[in-house]
């Protein structure tokens, strides 16, 4: 690593890069309001990874999308001085209609890259040839996988945000896919939403357990773990 990069990484790891405040996110149910979340806040540096712990329907999922532009929160703000993500493996902004090479295209156009650079970047990550002539809709469930993860790589960005990562593939593509996310993007930030503890207590720093709609911010990542694994088995 070059010093000037190693500069560029100690001047920007104390800068703020994320700030939520106040953050609700509540669903209509039988005339009634029912709340994900209440009242959230938080804030992550340049350098920072986050992990978001939290039992199934305590609202993780929720928070990336939100984080990610992807679902409108009820209330609060979300200020990004860095930029993000959308949530790695999300394939929601998939036209079935359309083909890889198409939807690639789009992405290409979406953030004013050069097509055939983004192109020749998922195409020899996701690996998936001549397929990309085909209409998405009829890809496998590893097909589309393969094809998201390569659109979420293409674009660089300053922060991933990361929901459960997916096993795609066999070992040595999930070592590449571990490689391209958590080595060669080693001077990122990351928001991670997941279940792994290994993987948890091996790249994040910082934790914020959800349970109940409240949130609890942890700066020890063990710490966070160890009340997150006793939340699971209450």
């Amino acid at each position: 690593m070059s010093i000037s990069k190693v500069r560029k990484m100690l001047e920007s790891s104390d800068r703020v890069g994320l700030i939520v405040r106040h953050l609700t996110k509540s669903y209509s149910r039988s005339r009634a309001k029912s709340p994900v979340f209440t009242n959230l806040s938080f804030q992550i540096a340049h350098s920072g990874r986050l992990a978001l712990l939290g039992r199934n329907g305590q609202g993780k999922s929720t928070l990336i999308k939100i984080l990610g532009g992807v679902l409108p929160a009820t209330s609060g703000t979300v200020h990004w001085s860095m930029t993000s993500s959308w949530p790695i493996g999300f394939g929601g902004g998939f036209q079935g209609s359309l083909s890889g090479y198409d939807n690639i295209r789009f992405l290409a156009r979406l953030y004013a890259r050069d097509y055939d650079e983004i192109l020749e970047r998922v195409d020899g990550f996701a690996e998936l040839g001549s397929k990309l002539k085909m209409p998405v809709k009829h890809y496998s469930a590893g097909m589309r996988a393969r094809l998201t993860f390569g659109l979420s790589l293409a674009i660089e960005f300053d922060c991933y945000l990361i929901d459960e990562l997916v096993a795609v593939g066999d070992a040595r593509f999930q070592d590449k896919c571990n490689a391209e996310l958590f080595q060669h993007r080693a001077d990122r930030a990351y928001i991670m939403a997941s279940h792994d503890m290994s993987l948890i207590a091996q790249h994040c720093d910082k934790a914020l357990v959800i349970e109940s709609g409240q949130a609890r911010m942890f700066d020890d990542i063990h710490e966070a773990i160890d009340v997150y694994t006793w939340l699971r088995a209450a």
